[in-house]
């Protein structure tokens, strides 16, 4: 199962730790930083599934780094859930205006920052909270492992099935590689990254039986990507 990534901004060190062990154990993968200038280079490099954002931080100030996320194509969609001292009406306001999705005052319980996280995403990205996705005419049950096109059933291996979820949990994101291998399979695979071409290929045939438009696009020199349109 793919763990919703975080980008964590904070400069409080203590409080940043705190918050890193309560969403671990929660299950989410976190990336930490307390610099503004180096949360835009890792949401570049690594775009997160959710950023928690101190206003008061390192570098260029945490309501500027949600304004540029904002005007990233690559990060225009991501949540944002800010944290701050600032409790004044106009703050939060700003805040809100300026891209956030949600507005945390401190001081906070982690468990109340973990249920606000909780529903954000499955407000914008009900994929990483739910068990039933779907795509154009794809769906596809977590729990039952059952995937339908178009009101019938697709037989997938259970790779398949796993690099199938993972583009669905993305659509429209293009993934290189090596970064499936990195999402899909295990880390310490000892399997060639060409590896991917063969599960892709198999993934397709299973999903265009009967000659059902491709559904899968692939990016000449950047990888794959779940895209109706290509």
């Amino acid at each position: 199962m793919t763990k919703p990534m975080l980008l964590l901004v904070e400069d409080d060190r203590a409080l940043a730790d705190l918050l890193i062990w309560h969403f671990e154990r929660e299950g989410y993968e976190i990336v930490r930083t307390a610099d503004g200038d180096e949360a835009l280079v890792l949401a570049e490099e690594r775009v997160p599934d959710l950023v928690i954002l101190d206003w008061m931080i390192e570098g260029v100030s945490g309501i500027e780094v949600c304004r540029r996320l904002r005007r990233r194509e690559s990060t225009a969609a991501v949540p944002i859930i800010m944290l701050t001292a600032r409790g004044e009406e106009s703050d939060r306001i700003r805040g809100l205006e300026t891209g956030a999705d949600d507005y945390v005052t401190k001081p906070f319980s982690p468990r109340e920052l973990l249920a606000r996280v909780g529903a954000v995403l499955r407000r914008v990205r009900p994929a990483l909270a739910g068990e039933q996705l779907s795509y154009a005419d794809l769906e596809l049950d977590v729990n039952s492992h059952r995937v339908r096109r178009a009101g019938k059933p697709v037989q997938l291996g259970p790779t398949e099935f796993r690099l199938l979820r993972h583009l669905m949990e993305n659509p429209g994101r293009v993934f290189s590689r090596e970064r499936l291998l990195d999402s899909v399979w295990s880390h310490d695979s000892d399997i060639d990254a060409r590896t991917v071409d063969v599960h892709v290929r198999r993934l397709r045939k299973a999903l265009n039986e009967g000659g059902l438009p491709d559904l899968i696009r692939t990016v000449r020199s950047a990888g794959y990507s779940l895209d109706s349109a290509g």
